[in-house]
């Protein structure tokens, strides 16, 4: 799997990176399709102090899942953004076994 990590307007230290880096390995144990990882994290104002962080997940089956939170803190933003990918991802896993056990059938007569 790919990863890119993006800081805008700012530079992250390097323990966020590998945080990141860690949570988007965890994503493999669910769904073994994704080809790419990217995380982007931003400040959404600098007075307010609300760090985002966003998820952007590209799959073996041209899936994009895409998944942003919000907090105080980038550690935290991060987790959910994750968090929210991973139920996203067993979603589209469940859907694909599902759409796969269907298509083939063989039980059912075939009638022209």
């Amino acid at each position: 799997m790919k990863f890119v990590f993006t800081s805008r307007h700012f530079k992250a230290h390097d323990t966020l990176k590998e945080f990141a880096e860690k949570e988007s390995e965890k994503l493999n144990k669910f769904f073994d399709g994704i080809m790419k990882c990217e995380v982007i994290l931003s400040f959404e104002k600098p007075t307010n102090s609300i760090k985002i962080a966003e998820v952007i997940i590209d799959t073996s089956t041209h899936n994009i899942i895409t998944a942003k939170a919000d907090s105080d803190d980038f550690k935290i933003s991060i987790e959910r953004s994750f968090e929210k990918a991973e139920k996203q991802i067993k979603k589209l896993k469940s859907k694909i076994k599902t759409n796969h056990n269907q298509s083939h059938r063989y039980d059912e007569p075939v009638t022209e």
